[in-house]
């Protein structure tokens, strides 16, 4: 019987590794799609939160400055507590819905000028101004009773600077908006009691929630400075809540990225003429202010305690000729110029 003849090991067939080349390609599709879903999600969330804000016919009819180089934003923060429910308006410290007229907490002019830094302007509410339609002078928060075509109007009439487009938030929206991006971190020098505002906040650094920091940048008595304590307080908030809202730690988070660009938006107004670039070029706007690339001030007072007269109390004046140097700088699209204060 013959023996088995040994097998030549050189045709012993082994088994062969996958290749790595299709590892490598599965690999790469994966991260392809992940980055794909992410541009998506950069894209398709704020035209969505863009499709629900609301769009108003803000801007006054008739004889108008002349436009300017850069653009001017009006942003307002208003009292409207209209679409919130009782349970809100309990929460917020904001009161029945069926309160009479609607008035603005805050008044600010933003101008993001072609070349050069973006400059935001607070101007009190109480500012004495001849509002069209209302003999002799009022305060300014007057005119947004009228609607926000009275109050742009005035504005243009008292600063012969065209205002281009209209931003304004509600209370709901501004709480929201905090509580998306976690809270707001503020310093405070020391302590603030205000029972008007609804805050009992120590001295220190702080994280405060959406209803603290309405309250925070709503108080008028808790520092003694009246306005002007406020409209200090506010741009400190707004350039806060851009700077979060904009930072990567928002980007890279879908969750709180989503929550940023919806949550407040029900309760965001803009004029009709406004088109998602003019929004992005705000919100741009507002992140430079954040950055410290830009220039935040009050328009200049000349009198803190100017009688209106006829029984409409104490306002405050502006400076008229430091005041019309300012604005005719932004007319001239001139910010460099410009300084904090």
């Amino acid at each position: 019987m013959s023996q088995p003849q040994p097998i030549d090991p050189r045709y012993v067939s082994r088994p062969q590794a996958p290749p790595k080349r299709k590892r490598r390609n599965w690999f790469l599709r994966t991260v392809g799609l992940i980055v794909l879903l992410f541009i998506l999600m950069l894209v398709c969330v704020p035209l969505y939160a863009w499709s629900r804000i609301d769009k108003v016919d803000a801007m006054p009819a008739g004889k108008r400055p002349a436009e300017t180089p850069g653009t001017t934003y009006l942003m307002v923060g208003s009292d409207d507590r209209e679409d919130l429910t009782p349970a809100e308006r309990a929460k917020l410290h904001v009161g029945n819905k069926n309160y009479g007229p609607q008035r603005t907490d805050t008044i600010m002019l933003m101008h993001v000028p072609e070349s050069g830094p973006t400059v935001l302007i607070s101007i009190p509410r109480d500012s004495a101004v001849e509002i069209p339609g209302i003999r002799g002078e009022s305060k300014i928060n007057a005119a947004f009773n009228k609607g926000p075509a009275t109050l742009i109007e005035t504005i243009e009439n008292a600063t012969h600077l065209r205002i281009d487009h209209y931003v304004n938030v509600g209370f709901g929206g501004f709480a929201s908006i905090i509580d998306s991006v976690g809270g707001i971190k503020m310093c405070l020098p020391k302590a603030m009691k205000d029972k008007q505002a609804h805050i009992n906040l120590p001295a220190g650094c702080q994280k405060l929630n959406g209803v603290n920091a309405l309250g925070y940048v709503r108080s008028r008595h808790a520092d003694n400075k009246n306005d002007f304590g406020r409209v200090e307080r506010q741009r400190e908030m707004v350039g806060a809540v851009a700077a979060k809202a904009s930072s990567p730690s928002t980007f890279l988070n879908p969750i709180r990225y989503y929550n940023v660009a919806t949550k407040g938006v029900d309760a965001l107004t803009v004029d009709k003429g406004m088109g998602l670039t003019d929004f992005g070029r705000f919100a741009l706007g507002m992140r430079s202010v954040s950055g410290g690339k830009g220039v935040m001030m009050t328009v200049p007072i000349g009198d803190e305690n100017y009688e209106l007269g006829n029984g409409r109390g104490v306002a405050v004046k502006w400076d008229k000729k430091k005041a019309l140097a300012l604005f005719n700088a932004l007319k001239a699209d001139n910010t460099t110029s410009l300084k904090s204060s």
